[in-house]
């Protein structure tokens, strides 16, 4: 593994060690965990977003119950993002919901007649509004086998939107009179899909126009689900070591290895939590070899097999978190053949503290 130039991220008196995996708490929460429940397992940062959290609860509840950070009772760092990638699931692949425009993200929330314009203004605004700490531009996300020429399109939104981000982002902080210190950083995301040069071109024109970190965009796997690692590296590299770059939507333990291993900090994915609630359990086979040539070092235990269903061990003897310090396979086996919620708590517990124990290891071991 190599050495990092990056060992920490420094956040409103924040000091987080990297590399750092945020927990998918789109809606302001992580589903069936408290905050308690969250500092429990070593997490230090989420990430929530901007286009799930102005329709359910709005942003005018989220004002009334004092910002994110207050209504979740979180004090660690929260990530929003802009909904970029919302717009490409939901509109891209159904145009029932909405459209594209130069403007923005044209939208219909779920359950009402009106429609609602995502603006690089208004998601600015919004992250603001909310109490975010790291904001993410709105981009223009496409799958990585789109067409050249769709591809194009999308860099061209996506600076263009950047630079409306930008300004609104500068204006905001002025208007509130935050110093330095006291402002979020901004994230800006470099899209390209499969295509180096228009990778480039897009990463280019970002650094021209100034942010504090920067984002890989769009679907990180081939159709195959195999990870882009070529166009991954290929990216890193065209952003200045100093500069944070967030793969977002990584979260496998072994893609995240792998991306670690190139250059990346940050990393966010329902992955872990989903798979968790769904009975799929990650599990060290030996935590020392863990390395991004081999998956080897780790593997999954699938909670509703029958032959977990009288075993009294742990789900992982490397394991402290709440559920492997209390409680059986063979329990765990019975919570969720029973549909018992208790189960998503402890197995949605048990997965955060594999994948917070995999960036504390990578943390050490290149130091």
């Amino acid at each position: 593994m190599t050495s990092k130039a990056h060992r920490f991220i420094e956040i409103h008196q924040n000091k987080v060690a990297l590399p750092l995996f945020l927990p998918d708490a789109t809606f302001g929460v992580v589903r069936s965990l408290s905050s308690q429940d969250l500092r429990a397992v070593s997490i230090d940062a989420l990430v929530m977003n901007t286009f799930h959290l102005m329709q359910k609860p709005g942003s005018t509840t989220i004002k009334a119950l004092g910002g994110l950070h207050r209504m979740c009772d979180w004090q660690g760092p929260i990530i929003t993002d802009s909904g970029g990638f919302q717009a490409y699931s939901l509109i891209r692949q159904n145009s029932k919901f909405g459209s594209l425009n130069e403007k923005g993200i044209l939208f219909k929330p779920e359950g009402s007649d009106r429609r609602i314009n995502l603006t690089p203004e208004k998601s600015i605004q919004l992250q603001f509004a909310f109490g975010a700490d790291i904001l993410i531009c709105l981009d223009d996300c496409t799958h990585v086998e789109s067409p050249y020429e769709e591809q194009i399109l999308s860099i061209e939104r996506t600076i263009n939107w950047a630079k409306r981000c930008k300004i609104e982002f500068v204006r905001q902080v002025s208007s509130r009179n935050l110093s330095e210190q006291e402002r979020p950083k901004l994230f800006a995301v470099i899209q390209g899909g499969g295509y180096k040069d228009l990778r480039q071109r897009c990463a280019e024109a970002l650094l021209e126009i100034g942010f504090d970190g920067f984002g890989f965009g769009g679907w990180p796997l081939d159709s195959e689900s195999n990870l882009l690692i070529d166009i991954l590296y290929f990216t890193r590299q065209l952003i200045p070591p100093q500069y944070l770059i967030h793969a977002l939507g990584i979260g496998h333990p072994f893609n995240l290895v792998r991306c670690y291993s190139i250059g990346y900090d940050l990393f966010d994915c329902a992955m872990p939590t989903r798979d968790a609630r769904h009975g799929r359990l990650y599990v060290f086979t030996d935590p020392s070899m863990i390395n991004p040539s081999t998956p080897h070092w780790f593997k999954y235990i699938y909670i509703n097999d029958e032959k977990h269903k009288k075993n009294n061990a742990p789900i992982s003897e490397f394991c402290d978190c709440p559920c492997c310090s209390q409680y059986s396979l063979g329990y765990l086996n019975h919570l969720f053949n029973i549909n018992d919620s208790l189960y998503m708590r402890l197995a949605t517990l048990h997965n955060l503290r594999f994948m917070s124990m995999l960036t504390n290891h990578l943390h050490h071991e290149s130091s």
